[in-house]
């Protein structure tokens, strides 16, 4: 009997069995071309949709080029979507190929359907191919005229795809002429939208080199361009009206009615029913008002009511970034929401990150009115099935408590915490009494007699450990059990895994002996000896240092490790109020969700390895791109100046005061010839664009050393350039920039930073004061530890107006102790006096 045949299954579609698959396509394709019988279109459907599957899955269906390119004379709007899409994905890969594409696509963009011209003129910019280029200006041309909106819409940012593939085609062109023309006067709003946002980009882009498209950028900001987009703003969908309101929150009214006038133009898009339309608009409101502190403050109570409909409608994700924009506000005025904490409660249905923003929220609003309902109703999340929401709840708790409101209970309901014996709950518990304990010294009797009942074998988590170890330290003269609970740790010692502990039971067990000296002497000898043989270097050090002082002298060593001490008042981890400032100028945008200036994000210094960039567009001081320069005396003229915030104008009143630093201690190595840093190498690199020679290393300025070990002063001795400098000098951000974009390079180099500088580096304000100092003004900053970037600028003295400029980028990074510099100069001999100028100045930072 004959076995029964076997089925055979077939591959799918999207997985061909061989190469001879795509050959076969080939051929099927060839005897299509041009064929008008019955049913050819459906063919061609169904090979045009394999072709496309193969190309879906990254299967190399180049090979066909030519056949599918045969097959695209039809009038089937399918299939030249289908042939579009094919040849969009390999024109880029096979350029040779795309010049197959060029007449089909020319012609079908003069066919009678708007749909097929549209879709062909699309396709046409979307082949990114450089030699293609002179194809597109016609047709772009005839489609910025043409009489279906659609089609303009598609050649209005297909101008934009020009630019991006050849800029100067396109300004050449004049295609940036054009789309402002068309959308000023276009019926239709989407193509005005389209022009706007194409038009917008390519200045933005092209306005970094070139002055005549900056000065265009600044008339798009004009009074007649924004009132015309405000009053067709209705009719503009959801992402254009968003488009529309962030162009105008830049633009400055001439006078306050025109303010007014905005605002009750926009008054309804703050019930619109899209999120993105009601930010920006209130943006807009935020903006336009800054100056106007009573309008301003109103402003806030009109904006209230619809970012707390936002945040109860819409989604958790929606809900989550209105929060983010609202606790921005919050954190800036916090007594107008203060009324309405119950908004902030946490639902059963809110995710994790939305109930951890709402309880930032609580301790945000909270005041002597509302304190004790906030503070019942966190209490109640501390025993919460989130173990991350219960930790949230108690820091929260204790936050409010540090914010002097209500202290009485809220210690009370934060002891009551550790009666709940949860590890986690009891953990946070000993992290906040701590903190509580150093800003309310008066509160230890109540805290220590609670604090005093929990059992160390109990406490695993390393800072709630740590937490309690230092409260045994500090507190042993109220605790009875104090030197027997560190004596019993210290037996523990290698079983003890965190430095962190092992560097408080160290301190703890030293002050315990200077309160109780009988009891804890044999401890605080196992302490010492377990440090001094610990593999840990900072606890090895610390022992040795105590070891050391004790054996020197008891009573400076109590004076050292246990002096008097202040409550403290305020925090090292809250958040600078400059930083939540340039939030604020930075509202709409990531940068609030993320709660951090957009070049922390942004730049390049803070995204990756340190690197060096030439684009003086990107002065990053955390403020909107058109308002991103942080100008240093100039602003002194006007308290109205928007590129500051209030803080920063604070700062720079004081800048002109050269107050003295914070004394650091000198740097040295254990050698009399190694306590200074040394000048850069002799062969330090620069580069003149007038072709000058690489410069020797610049001698380093007189620094001496207090003779502090014995070892004796070293002085430098450097020459003094010639160079002087006017010490009134003024740069406006404008003319920096189109400085910056004309002039060559100058000079390139590295310098190195003293230790005592790179200690005293904790900010960029630290160093513009410094160099200021110098007069060496500095117009704009940003960065953080370890990398920083610097925009200063000098002028030569006697030197006439707009004559005589030294521009200079300097980014510095801490970790290598080197500063990179850049200079640019409207005298080029003159840089090399003024980089040794420079890098004395960048030498002195940080001297006592």
């Amino acid at each position: 009997m004959a076995p029964p045949v076997q089925s055979q299954r077939l591959p799918p579609p999207s997985q061909p069995s061989g190469k001879g698959e795509v050959g076969e396509l080939k051929t099927q394709l060839r005897q299509l071309a041009g064929s008008r019988a019955a049913g050819a279109e459906d063919l061609k459907r169904e090979l045009y949709k394999k072709v496309i599957s193969y190309m879906t899955v990254g299967i190399d269906v180049s090979s066909l080029f030519s056949e599918m390119v045969m097959c695209s004379a039809t009038s089937d709007i399918v299939l030249k979507k289908m042939c579009y899409l094919y040849v969009g994905n390999y024109a880029k890969v096979h350029p040779d190929l795309a010049l197959l594409t060029i007449n089909f696509l020319q012609k079908d963009c003069q066919d009678e359907d708007p749909m097929i011209r549209g879709l062909a003129l699309r396709s046409l910019c979307s082949l990114r191919v450089k030699n293609l280029v002179e194809y597109l200006v016609g047709p772009l041309r005839t489609g910025l005229q043409d009489s279906n909106s659609y089609v303009r819409t598609v050649a209005a940012i297909g101008a934009l795809k020009l630019y991006h593939i050849s800029p100067s085609t396109c300004i050449d062109s004049d295609f940036p002429v054009a789309l402002k023309a068309l959308m000023m006067h276009d019926p239709d709003a989407k193509v005005v939208a389209s022009c706007l946002s194409s038009l917008q980009e390519i200045l933005t882009l092209e306005g970094n080199a070139s002055e005549e498209a900056s000065k265009e950028r600044e008339l798009l900001l004009s009074k007649p361009v924004i009132y015309f987009l405000l009053n067709r703003i209705r009719e503009f969908s959801e992402w254009a009206q968003c488009h529309v309101l962030d162009l105008v929150s830049k633009y400055v009214p001439s006078e306050n009615s025109e303010i007014f006038d905005i605002m009750n133009l926009l008054e309804d898009r703050l019930q619109h029913a899209n999120s993105a339309v009601v930010l920006a608009t209130i943006n807009v409101f935020l903006h336009l008002t800054i100056s106007m502190a009573d309008v301003h403050q109103q402003v806030y109570e009109r904006i209230k009511a619809p970012l707390l409909t936002l945040v109860g409608s819409g989604s958790s994700e929606q809900s989550y970034a209105v929060l983010s924009h609202l606790h921005l506000l919050v954190m800036r005025a916090p007594i107008l929401f203060s009324s309405d904490y119950k908004h902030f409660y946490c639902r059963y249905s809110d995710p994790s990150y939305v109930k951890k923003l709402k309880l930032e929220m609580l301790t945000a609003v909270a005041n002597e009115s509302n304190t004790y309902e906030i503070v019942t109703e966190l209490s109640e999340y501390a025993a919460n099935v989130d173990v991350l929401i219960a930790r949230e709840s108690i820091r929260a708790v204790g936050k409010i408590a540090l914010q002097q409101y209500d202290v009485n209970a809220i210690v009370d309901r934060l002891l009551q915490f550790l009666e709940m014996e949860k590890d986690y709950v009891t953990a946070e518990t000993l992290v906040l009494v701590k903190d509580l304990l150093r800003k309310y010294p008066q509160w230890s009797q109540d805290c220590i007699a609670v604090v005093g009942n929990v059992s160390s074998k109990n406490v695993e988590e390393p800072k709630a450990k740590a937490a309690l170890v230092w409260m045994l330290g500090e507190y042993s003269q109220d605790m009875l059990d104090a030197p027997y609970i560190l004596e019993s740790l210290i037996d523990s010692w290698d079983e003890e895994d965190s430095a962190e502990v092992r560097l408080h039971l160290l301190t703890a067990v030293t002050k315990c002996f200077f309160k109780r000296p009988p009891e804890t002497q044999k401890a605080l000898g196992a302490a010492l000896a377990a440090g001094l043989a610990d593999a840990h270097q900072d606890v090895h050090d610390r022992a040795l240092f105590y070891y050391r002082l004790l054996q020197h002298d008891v009573s400076v060593a109590e004076r050292v490790i246990n002096p008097p001490k202040q409550a403290v008042s305020v925090f090292a981890d809250t958040q600078s109020s400059e930083v939540k400032d340039r939030i604020f100028d930075e509202f709409n945008s990531l940068s609030v969700i993320y709660q951090e200036p957009s070049y922390m994000f942004i730049d390049k210094e803070h995204r990756g390895p340190f690197e060096f960039s030439e684009d003086i567009g990107a002065l990053a001081t955390g403020a909107s791109p058109d308002n991103s320069v942080l100008p240093s005396q100039r602003v002194e003229a006007s308290d109205n100046d928007l590129l500051l915030s209030a803080s920063e104008k604070e700062e720079n009143r004081g800048i002109a005061a050269n107050g003295s630093l914070a004394y650091s201690a000198p740097d040295y190595n254990g050698s009399s010839t190694a306590l200074v840093s040394h000048s850069p190498s002799p062969t330090a690199n620069t580069s003149a664009a007038s072709g000058a020679p690489s410069t020797a290393s610049i001698s380093q300025p007189s620094i001496e050393i207090d003779d502090l070990l014995g070892l004796g002063s070293v002085t430098t001795q450097s020459p003094i350039p010639a160079l002087k400098l006017n010490s009134k000098t003024v740069l406006d951000p404008a003319t920096f920039q189109r400085k910056w974009g004309q002039l060559p390079i100058a000079l390139t180099q590295d310098c190195s930073l003293t230790a005592q500088g790179v200690a005293s580096l904790t900010s960029p304000q630290v160093l513009l004061r410094h160099m200021q100092g110098h007069l060496i003004q500095c117009i704009a900053s940003g960065g953080q530890p370890p990398n920083f970037k610097f925009f200063f600028f000098a002028q030569k003295s006697e030197a006439p107006s707009g004559a005589g400029f030294f521009l200079v980028e300097c980014l510095v990074n801490t970790t290598s102790s080197k500063a990179h510099v850049k200079v640019k100069a409207d005298e080029a001999s003159l840089s090399q006096d003024f980089a040794a100028l420079f890098q004395s100045a960048l030498l002195k930072f940080g001297g006592s």
